[in-house]
């Protein structure tokens, strides 16, 4: 497969190559060359109820299917995304197996580079993490400094997301931990803006190459940041209309990197409702719309294209509870919207639909993949062995 990539000049004398989604972009800094490059990888994202013996099975259905990576999901009252992937790392030789998202107030810097160190080891140096500045776990959290004092974070009243001070600066911190704790080598300590280590520490015990680093980064701070100084960024619901402005920021940070990133990785969060039945596929989508990231996040601009016309807009967002409603309850029921919107929504930002609409989606996957995209990450939700076999038996083998 031969695709257009951009070279820039800061980043070609560190040896360093980069995709651009638009190769007609006029930047005196930039100069065309032709590289050939491996066709988009797909990773897996199971819910937080799969069970560990569960995702040993999926693992291994996986790795025989071609799937690159498995991710484990990190919510605040279901298995522990790291434990559970254990008798995963047991059942499998190649999967690479991730945890996400996970932020630094939910979990210390420190500890969590000895969880995910921890399986590394046992998987033979195929983990991975997504750090992020918030996430499902979070949002369940608070904290006081005093008996009658506010709860810290904050918590957006309507969204009802946690939103802490300082989130760039906390995802830097907290790769920068992760970075010198795979290394191995001896530190005295960390003293950061954020997070500090009073103690020296080393993590010599751990042997094996690794783990990758990711940011979950949706945000253009967040993106800029993770390509600067991570392994990958995971962007949340991305379409492949967000492809180009996302990319001119990845490139931006990339162009700053210390030292040049010898494979940096660009996934993608995206839902996956496909099923045999189609009516199963749209309750599933109806259910799950909430959490779309233009939905959760109320982004107008990337709601609009959806959208007929600001009325239409207007009507969503003034009945966004009843998306909520809908999870809550799990009945997928949301009449406050017209059904021709609903579905519009549902189109434009996940794959739903039966096994005939499979062909349609690879096409959009293609254009993930000519966009940037190293790898799409496959959101599963109910009965994941059958949307495993789907995507195994149809999606895989069109990206190999």
């Amino acid at each position: 497969m031969i695709r257009t990539v951009l070279r820039q000049g800061s980043i070609n004398r560190a040896g360093r190559l980069f995709r651009k989604v638009n190769a007609s972009v006029e930047n005196p800094g930039l100069t065309r060359v032709f590289l050939k490059i491996r066709p988009m990888d797909i990773d897996i994202i199971l819910e937080p109820d799969v069970s560990p013996a569960q995702m040993a099975e999926l693992a291994v259905e996986a790795e025989r299917y071609g799937v690159r990576a498995l991710w484990s999901s990190n919510y605040h009252f279901h298995y522990d995304a790291f434990l559970a992937l254990a008798p995963a790392a047991a059942a499998t030789s190649k999967l690479i197996l991730g945890v996400l998202a996970v932020s630094p107030w939910e979990m210390h810097p420190l500890k969590m580079a000895n969880a995910i160190l921890t399986l590394n080891e046992i998987s033979n140096g195929r983990a991975m993490i997504a750090v992020s500045g918030g996430g499902g776990l979070l949002g369940a959290m608070g904290w006081r400094l005093s008996n009658d004092g506010p709860i810290w974070p904050y918590q957006d009243p309507v969204k009802r997301v946690s939103e802490p001070d300082r989130r760039v600066r906390a995802m830097r911190e907290c790769i920068e931990v992760l970075e010198i704790a795979r290394s191995g080598e001896f530190s005295k300590g960390y003293d950061g803006g954020m997070f500090v280590i009073r103690r020296p520490f080393g993590m010599q015990w751990a042997k094996c190459d690794g783990p990758l680093l990711y940011t979950c980064s949706s945000w253009p701070q967040t993106i800029r940041m993770g390509a600067r100084i991570a392994d990958g960024i995971q962007f949340s619901d991305y379409t492949p209309e967000m492809m180009p402005e996302a990319m001119e920021l990845v490139n931006a940070g990339l162009a700053k990197r210390e030292k040049p990133a010898d494979d940096f990785r660009i996934g993608n969060f995206w839902a996956w409702h496909i099923k045999k039945d189609l009516e199963a596929s749209m309750h599933e989508a109806r259910r799950e719309l909430i959490w779309r990231g233009a939905l959760i996040g109320q982004i107008e601009k990337d709601i609009r294209p959806v959208c007929h016309d600001d009325a239409e807009l207007k009507l969503g967002l003034d009945n966004w509870e009843d998306l909520r409603i809908a999870f809550r309850s799990r009945s997928g029921k949301i009449d406050s919207i017209p059904a021709d919107l609903i579905n519009r929504l549902i189109a434009g930002m996940a794959s739903a639909g039966n096994l005939g609409d499979i062909d349609r989606e690879i096409e959009r996957y293609k254009v993930f993949a000519d966009g940037g995209l190293t790898e799409l990450s496959i959101r599963l939700f109910d009965d994941p062995m059958d949307g495993l076999k789907m995507i195994g038996e149809r999606v895989v083998p069109a990206f190999q």
